[in-house]
């Protein structure tokens, strides 16, 4: 039988967030397979109790006998953030760049679990062989530390992954893209790119780290008080920016939040931020003059428990703010989190402390490919085919005709779930569906959208709570029942409403033969539905009813 080769997107092919994608050679009865990258993506309040979504992997779990390794190509959550979730049912090898390695290390520390004999560190720029793949790791230029292109050299041809990039000439820290490697690669020829599509709407370039640093440096120049700055702890090049400024303007610097010190210490262990001035505590901070401080928050997409929301409603046991205080906002607003981040800014501005964002200032640069950028990998590249991932429907669509400008051969929209094959002469082609989905962390509980904690917490965030306790005595007798609601609306009912339920119970269990242990199930059912009908008459609310039996 002929061997193949496949490419399989579990997430993040019809969405932002959740990457994982699947590589597999071999024939159908001997595969090889490989992972690149286990995202997670946040959960909105569509969702109650929910923060984490990632892939449900069972496809790839069930060959994990066949499976060579999983392959990292950064450290942002939505490349990493479901691997210890995940990993425990493969117990592969993970391949990882430093900087990433670490804070890979810290999450499984955190889980107590030691991946020591697991876990291969990549040098920069170097290759590994795994089986059928050989995989060459190319520099590129991102909004995190050592981000990774992968170039991935087959029996059939060779495959660029560029995982999340964008050309950035002045990036600070780290290399520059490899734009000589990438041209190596594509003289070779390269019969698909696997191609990050977030910014394809988006025209000209993405922007320069050292062009904020200095639009940045200007703005907090001109401020007379103390200044916050919140942005995402993770890009390390914009913290470098805020100690460099802090430095430069005879300000001390203190880090807010745990991942802010959390990405800080990476970035240190792993050779980083060697020449920046000392962090402060921010108790220490607190002593001194307003002028000459600056603080490095997280909390910059409005997340509750961040560090700047805590400021913003002065519970944070260490951070004061005060009118006249200015807070910059050096990040772009997520999708999905407008509205809660809004409510923070309004709240800030309420306190007379000045708001600058990407809105107002400079103060932002994205860390994806514009269009320009895109220009720029696609005349290095050369690649036959495109196939875009790491985006909505409508951004893979708008990244096909982009390709189809560029004069690219061959293209292909996929989603989640699809098998692809790719070949050296024809039209990649999804020939057949793996199963996918999404888990969701509840607690620490992984569950799926159908499971009842989910279902049950979302009908009583909608609708409220109607708790009943029935007391029933071994004669048979009822004595009064219990009642208790919450979140059902009250002005509205009347005095008789409680009433009204214990006449509704009491008629219900005289139609029951109640010390019949038989009957019980269809009693609590009864009640459920006589009680809700009630409940629906007087407020238009179907709480969630539960009935409890006690037997005396």
């Amino acid at each position: 039988m002929k061997e193949e080769l496949l490419f399989c997107p579990l997430g993040g092919s019809g969405e932002i967030g959740m990457n994982m994608n699947l590589y597999a050679y071999g024939t159908e009865e001997n595969q090889k397979w490989l992972i690149v990258d286990m995202g997670i993506t946040f959960a909105d309040d569509s969702i109650p109790g929910i923060d984490l979504i990632y892939p449900d992997a069972g496809f790839i779990i069930e060959k994990k006998e066949d499976l060579l390794g999983i392959v990292l190509t950064h450290a942002h959550e939505d490349h990493i953030g479901s691997i210890v979730h995940i990993w425990p049912k493969l117990k592969c090898k993970i391949y990882a760049t430093p900087f990433t390695a670490v804070l890979i290390q810290e999450k499984f520390k955190e889980k107590k679990i030691d991946i020591t004999n697991y876990l291969k560190i990549v040098a920069l720029n170097s290759k590994i062989d795994l089986g059928p793949f050989k995989i060459d790791f190319v520099t590129l230029t991102h909004s995190i530390l050592e981000p990774n292109g992968l170039s991935i050299t087959t029996p059939v041809g060779v495959v660029l992954h560029t995982g999340d990039w964008k050309v950035d000439p002045n990036p600070l820290i780290g290399n520059k893209v490899d734009e000589k490697k990438l041209r190596a690669i594509g003289e070779k020829g390269v019969i698909a790119m696997i191609c990050d599509s977030t910014n394809v709407f988006s025209p000209g370039r993405a922007g320069s780290e050292q062009d904020v640093r200095e639009s940045l440096l200007k703005i907090i120049s001109n401020q007379k008080k103390r200044v916050l700055v919140t942005s995402f702890a993770s890009n390390v090049a914009r913290m470098e920016s805020i100690f460099y400024i802090a430095k430069h303007t005879k300000r001390k610097i203190s880090l807010v939040g745990r991942s802010m010190h959390r990405i800080y210490k990476a970035a240190k262990q792993c050779g980083y931020l060697k020449d920046v001035i000392e962090p402060l505590d921010p108790r220490d901070a607190n002593k001194i003059p307003k002028e000459n401080i600056i603080y490095l928050c997280t909390g910059s997409q409005g997340e509750p428990m961040g560090g700047l929301n805590r400021i913003a409603n002065e519970i944070h046991p260490d951070v004061n703010l005060e009118s006249g205080d200015t807070i910059i906002f050096s990040s772009k607003i997520i999708p999905g989190n407008e509205k809660k981040l809004y409510a923070l800014q309004n709240l800030i501005v309420k306190r007379d402390i000045e708001v600058i964002t990407e809105e107002n200032a400079f103060v932002h640069v994205s860390g994806h490919a514009n269009r320009d950028d895109l220009k720029d990998m696609y005349k290095w590249v050369k690649p036959r085919c495109i196939i875009p991932v790491h985006g909505e429907h409508r951004h893979m669509k708008e990244h096909i005709s982009f390709a189809k400008e560029m004069q690219i051969p061959f293209n292909l929209k996929v989603e989640n779930g699809d098998i692809i094959k790719i070949s050296k002469d024809q039209q990649p082609e999804i020939i057949d569906k793996a199963p996918t989905g999404k888990i969701y962390l509840d607690g620490k509980i992984a569950v799926g959208l159908d499971s009842l904690s989910i279902k049950e917490r979302k009908n009583i965030s909608i609708n409220g709570l109607l708790e009943i306790t029935l007391i029933i005595l071994n004669n048979g007798k009822i004595k009064k029942p219990i009642i208790s609601f919450r979140g059902i609306p009250e002005e509205e009912l009347s005095e008789t409403f409680k009433f009204d339920l214990e006449d509704q119970i009491i008629k219900t269990c005289k139609s029951f033969a109640v010390n019949n242990f038989n009957q019980e199930k269809n009693l609590i059912d009864t009640i459920k539905h006589n009680c809700r009908k009630i409940v629906k008459e007087k407020t238009g609310k179907r709480p969630f009813t539960n009935v409890n039996v006690a037997r005396i």
